[in-house]
């Protein structure tokens, strides 16, 4: 299999060639910028695999970039990193609900990121041929692991892949209640202290996207004390 090539945008050169020795030396290409305009004209012209977001940039910040490769067709599916060195948890939160896949608060160990990058591509459309597709439902929606789609009432839902693979390992259990490390480890591959609120977040845009009423859910409910559970009326 071909290398996968990871975009790592900073505007600290030393931190770009940090991460980009760690993550050659795990088998990865990498490509650089150093401000969002050259990020976005490379995530354009090369479609990389992955994409290495450092939040405070010159120009566009990580929050708008992260705005429209969701808002682009041809690049919504990229998986995204977020590098921010601001610790405040409404600033995570706000880069998760955009569409940020994951997100490490600077100073951060390499080998950490590289651990996540791997974990993201196990799980993500380059590995898809490793199990066999399946198409699951459960009431108005229908998700097709072949596609890598979700249609809700027949309409095609854009999810990003973390999103994909959370609500992949809720329908494929319909009824169980997942504690949050539980969901957290079958759906993003790893778990840690601290990962709560990231959790919190990938199911309210879940909610968001699926539900006909975000605010009172039908399908993902919160389990008080446990985590959540995928409820299906069908059945």
């Amino acid at each position: 299999m071909a290398n996968e090539r990871i975009l790592v945008v900073d505007d600290d050169k030393e931190i770009v060639r940090l991460v980009q020795g760690y993550l050659a030396k795990a088998g990865f290409e990498v490509l650089k910028a150093y401000d969002g305009e050259t990020a976005l004209h490379i995530l354009r012209r090369e479609h990389p695999d992955l994409l290495v977001l450092d939040l405070m940039l010159p120009d566009r910040d990580g929050w708008d970039i992260t705005r429209l490769i969701r808002a682009d067709t041809t690049l919504a599916a990229t998986p995204i990193i977020m590098l921010t060195a601001r610790v405040e948890d409404t600033d995570k939160i706000v880069g998760l609900e955009m569409g940020a896949d994951d997100y490490i608060t600077k100073p951060f160990n390499p080998r950490e990121l590289v651990a996540r990058v791997r974990a993201l591509f196990r799980r993500s459309h380059l590995e898809i041929g490793a199990t066999p597709a399946q198409v699951l439902r459960v009431g108005e929606l229908r998700l097709d692991t072949g596609r890598r789609e979700l249609c809700v009432s027949d309409q095609t839902v854009d999810l990003t892949p973390t999103e994909f693979d959370l609500l992949f390992v809720l329908m494929e259990s319909p009824g169980y209640a997942f504690t949050r490390d539980e969901l957290l480890e079958k759906g993003m591959g790893y778990t840690y202290p601290g990962m709560g609120r990231t959790l919190d977040s990938h199911i309210k845009n879940l909610r968001r996207k699926i539900e006909p009423d975000p605010r009172t859910p039908n399908y993902i409910q919160t389990i008080y004390g446990v985590g959540y559970r995928l409820v299906d009326d069908s059945v």
